[in-house]
């Protein structure tokens, strides 16, 4: 079996949540929404490399937050880039070629164990896993003339942790950075490597706004 990885994305300014905090700071059932995303994957395997990648000027809060609070799980910290495509990169630098990597949003703490477990173990089959759910509402194509109804079937609601051998995840992002890399699976597949689907969880949301928050609040329990 492969030694494993995490590199949890935790870069991000939160703009959308309307708070002067970042979301992954924010209390969620008495700790930060982040602490609750590290628990899931050192309960998943105690002996995981979890590193995290903040932006620079929240790196001493975070390390007086984790110390006042008492959160003592083992993780290293790594600064974030401009985009989520550099700070993937930043990161990648901490993982051995011989891991098994996942990348996932530090604002998913409600990944379940099955799902982490699920794609770390394809991952070791193919090289390449990411967790999807189906559509439920009803889609519509839009064009700058018109929108037309598209068959729901065919699409798949992409979550993470996405999984990948570290020495394909690296060679992927060994390149210029582009519009089309909106996720990990976007950067591996730009260099011709097949992604296996994997059963993701509903319950695995992106706390991005308010609502989110209150979702998750509920969920949690």
């Amino acid at each position: 079996m492969l030694n494993k990885s995490v590199i949890i994305v935790a870069a991000g300014k939160g703009e959308r949540m309307k708070s002067l905090l970042p979301k992954q700071f924010l209390h969620l059932a008495g700790k930060a929404v982040l602490m609750h995303t590290i628990e899931k994957f050192f309960l998943y395997d105690n002996d995981i490399q979890i590193i995290i990648v903040l932006p620079k000027e929240y790196v001493d809060y975070w390390q007086k937050l984790c110390s006042s609070s008492g959160f003592g799980i083992k993780h290293s910290l790594v600064e974030g880039g401009k985009t989520r495509f550099e700070s993937v990169k930043n990161a990648l630098y901490s993982v051995p070629d011989a891991n098994l990597v996942a990348v996932h949003d530090g604002v998913r703490p409600l990944v379940s164990d099955e799902t982490i477990t699920r794609c770390f173990a394809q991952a070791e089959i193919s090289g390449a896993a990411i967790p999807v759910v189906d559509c439920v509402d009803s889609l519509r194509q839009i064009s700058k003339t018109e929108n037309i109804a598209v068959d729901r079937e065919k699409y798949k609601l992409v979550q993470t942790p996405q999984v990948f051998s570290a020495k394909i995840l690296k060679d992927a992002y060994n390149q210029n950075f582009t519009e089309n890399f909106t996720d990990d699976a976007a950067v591996v597949e730009s260099i011709d490597k097949k992604i296996s689907l994997v059963a993701g969880n509903r319950e695995n949301i992106k706390i991005t706004t308010e609502t989110d928050l209150k979702i998750a609040e509920i969920l949690i329990i």
